[in-house]
């Protein structure tokens, strides 16, 4: 038929105010996301030795104790 044959190309005048607005808050949502990671990424340098430090002190801080179930007298 003939309507099957029209081609629409994308981004043409019937399509660009839709994707125009779709677009331009997808930039933005991007902008954002950009800046929120980059904020996290310097936290995680930041912060990432001190946090290093507090976990290996209390992974390798053992204190051995018999625990309060253990039966000597079995």
């Amino acid at each position: 038929s003939v309507l099957s044959m029209i081609v629409v190309p994308r981004g043409s005048q019937f399509q660009s105010p839709a994707l125009g607005s779709h677009g331009s808050c997808t930039t933005e949502v991007e902008k954002e996301t950009q800046e929120k990671m980059s904020v996290i990424q310097q936290n995680f340098q930041k912060n990432r030795e001190v946090v290093l430090s507090q976990l290996l002190s209390l992974v390798c801080d053992i204190k051995p104790e018999i625990h309060v179930n253990y039966r000597i007298n079995g």
